[in-house]
């Protein structure tokens, strides 16, 4: 039957002989299936093919069969096939070829329109005649059938055994398999000291990074085990890192409980068409299976989910109502406290000016939204932190000495955890340094080149013994933490004065919002209409509230803006004083400027021009203007002013600017009529100051 399915045409054409296995596993374990996917090559030849015209393609072993983007080999062979230069295409099954519908159909379609042959061990098909391409269509159907069922019964007996705590996975660091189906803690002091050290400090700071920095800082190490490779199973001591705390907090398992399904495989469509999986976390309640006390436990459950809380409040790219967060660096102290009373939603700092060292408390919800207006609340945070925290004194005051002495045994607690650690690092380098010498001295003397590299790794052993002993005690010259008995006495002093060591430079920011946070819980803002005060509205951590008033200091134009009485006071004087007389008056008085200076003449000025107060009339009665003197004489007001400069008519000015006040003398009034009678120019000029007005007149 195969032979009346094979025409010439198609011994004119490549036999491709496709080979393929899932895994490497396979390939290596399963070397029949191998053989006989390679013998299909001389079942080509016995059916007619020459040598030359068949080609083995076997470079898609090892590759799951589920898509076509990784298999080389298969992209060949649709090519080839396309292009009509393929006579036949040997399998030894049809789910050889793909376990993807897609990929299948999408070959029989051209395998039909190019009249190529599929055979494999149970006969020829041709893709062109319906009833092949039936029997075709099914068998790849049945393929993928396959594989679901396959999974279903791995993820069922996987699920079961999970459900009684008796599958295994590998274990974090700081957790063993004891025997068959016991987890307890490793038997090595140190790895399960500095797994308690991580939750620890994350317990006081509430924040990873500190973790780190406080790691960093004392330089102690954390372990990690290698799961691959050589050192497959070995505990490599390195530098804590961020996302390895994280790793550690999120773990259940250091909570005594068995988790299964925390994981989940997700695929995508990549840009270049691909399909890509990659493992996603999912959440706690979607967890298959969920054993507690299964295990010895680091941390209670309790603990555990309040770190998970700790964690999400932590992040800063999240839009809820109030992201508390971990005490940070910044001046402003109620950071993570604040409530909005318009929107609901947290304010948060935001430092401006130079350096940002001036912190203001501003809702920003509208501009994020894009909504139209200004935010919701906008306040200076050193009015309202100082208020927070004169209340939080009194509200701790007869609480003092037990707040230092908590403190106190925080710190002594605390270093000598770490000061643990540091003992049993010290300790497991001594012991690798005698581990090393006992080899070298067991080995027989004769062997020169084992004992060689014998003394090589002891030498090598004591100088890291040397090294860690010197780091050690660096940290103790630079970072450890003794308490004597004077720093006793000194602390508890300063527990009887909290409010000088609340306001002591040496004090960071960010203890000072660690004590704010364990004590209230909210603070919700609210501007009073109408007035210049801000409401605080308070809920401290167990369940009481309490409102504060804080009065908010007038903007800076209205600060420095002079009074009301001060005007009045200058428009009363103003009008028999002159501005330096008014100056003497005010200084006189002890008055200050709205600055706290004493008063001066450009003070003074500036408020008339400001308040359009005219300047003093203090002419006298026998004095005139410029413009009466000009009438007088029949000149103009230059003329005048010309005889004013030369001194030829005496005037007087109160100031400078300020009008000319001129004395006429009955001997200088006939003086200067004489002058202007006798003087050419002022008569020329009265003559067309005439001719102007009669030409103007006839107009």
């Amino acid at each position: 039957m195969i032979s009346n399915k094979i025409q010439e045409q198609h011994f004119e054409k490549m036999a491709l002989v496709y080979l393929r296995q899932s895994t490497m596993g396979q390939v290596r374990h399963h070397q029949e299936s191998t053989e006989r996917q390679y013998a299909l090559k001389e079942k080509a030849l016995g059916l007619g093919w020459p040598l030359e015209r068949i080609r083995v393609l076997d470079r898609d072993l090892g590759i799951s069969g589920t898509q076509m983007s990784n298999r080389e080999d298969f992209k060949s062979l649709v090519a080839s096939v396309s292009m009509n230069q393929v006579g036949a295409v040997f399998a030894l099954e049809a789910s050889r070829l793909s376990r993807s519908c897609t990929d299948w159909h999408r070959l029989l379609e051209i395998c039909a329109l190019t009249g190529t042959l599929i055979i494999d061990e149970d006969g020829c098909y041709s893709p062109s005649d319906f009833n092949d391409q039936l029997l075709l269509g099914l068998k790849g159907t049945m393929s993928q059938a396959e594989l679901h069922f396959i999974r279903a019964r791995l993820q069922g007996g996987k699920l079961n055994k999970a459900k009684k705590g008796k599958l295994k996975f590998p274990l974090p660091v700081g957790l063993v398999h004891a025997d068959e189906d016991t987890i307890s803690f490793d038997p090595d002091q140190e790895i399960q000291n500095a797994v308690r050290l991580v939750f620890q400090i994350f317990k006081e700071s509430g924040s990873a990074y500190a973790v780190v920095q406080q790691f960093g800082r004392k330089n102690v190490k954390f372990p990690k085990r290698s799961y691959g490779g050589v050192w497959k199973g070995k505990i490599i001591w390195g530098r804590l890192t961020h996302s390895r705390v994280r790793t550690i907090i999120k773990n259940p398992s250091y909570a005594g409980t068995y988790v299964f399904g925390r994981y989940r495989y997700a695929k995508k469509i990549s840009t270049e068409g691909q399909i890509q999986s990659r493992m996603i976390a999912t959440p706690m309640k979607t967890w298959q299976v969920t054993i507690h006390d299964h295990h010895e436990a680091f941390i209670s459950w309790d603990e555990f989910l309040q770190n998970q809380r700790i964690l999400e409040r932590n992040q800063t790219n999240t839009d809820r109502t109030l992201v508390q967060g971990p005490a940070r660096e910044g001046m402003a102290l109620l950071q993570g406290l604040l409530l909005c009373s318009i929107c609901g939603r947290g304010i948060y700092p935001r430092y401006t000016g130079n350096g940002g060292i001036y912190p203001v408390y501003q809702c920003n919800w509208r501009k994020r939204e894009g909504l139209t207006g200004n935010s919701c609340i906008s306040v200076r945070a050193d009015l309202i932190d100082q208020a927070i925290s004169n209340r939080v004194l009194e509200a701790i005051g007869p609480a003092q000495i037990e707040v230092a002495l908590n403190a106190l045994k925080e710190l002594e607690q605390r270093n000598q955890a770490v000061d643990h650690q540091w003992k049993m690092r010290l300790e497991r380098a001594e012991y690798e340094a005698q581990l090393a010498q006992r080899r070298y001295e067991e080995v027989d003397p004769s062997n020169r080149l084992v004992a060689a590299t014998l003394e090589a790794r002891w030498n090598e052993a004591l100088a890291r013994q040397d090294q860690v002993k010197r780091e050690f005690a660096q940290y103790q010259q630079n970072v450890a933490f003794a308490v004597t008995r004077e720093q006793r006495s000194q602390i508890l002093s300063l527990g009887q004065d909290l409010p000088r060591l609340w306001k002591a430079a040496t004090t960071q920011p960010k203890d000072r919002k660690r004590i704010l946070r364990l004590l209230i819980k909210d603070i919700t803002l609210k501007r009073i209409n109408g007035t210049r005060n801000v409401l605080l509205q308070i809920r401290w951590q167990g369940g009481a509230s309490e409102e504060i008033t804080v009065a908010l200091p007038l903007p800076i134009a209205d600060q420095i803006r002079y009074p009301n009485e001060i005007v009045i006071r200058v428009r009363e004087l103003a009008v028999t004083l002159r501005d330096s007389e008014i100056v003497t008056q005010f200084n006189s008085e002890g008055l200050l400027s709205a600055k706290g200076k004493a008063f001066t003449v450009d003070m003074i000025e500036w408020i008339r021009f400001k308040h359009k107060i005219p300047a003093p009339v203090l002419k006298r009665p026998q004095e005139i203007t410029v413009k009466q003197a000009a009438e007088k004489f029949n000149v103009g007001p230059t003329v005048i002013y010309y005889w004013i400069e030369r001194g030829y008519l005496p005037s007087r000015r109160v100031t400078q600017g300020s009008p000319c006040w001129i004395t006429l003398t009955p001997e200088k009034e006939a003086e200067l009529q004489a002058w202007a009678a006798n003087s050419r120019k002022i008569e020329k000029a009265r003559t067309q100051k005439s001719l102007t007005r009669t030409v103007g007149g006839a107009v």
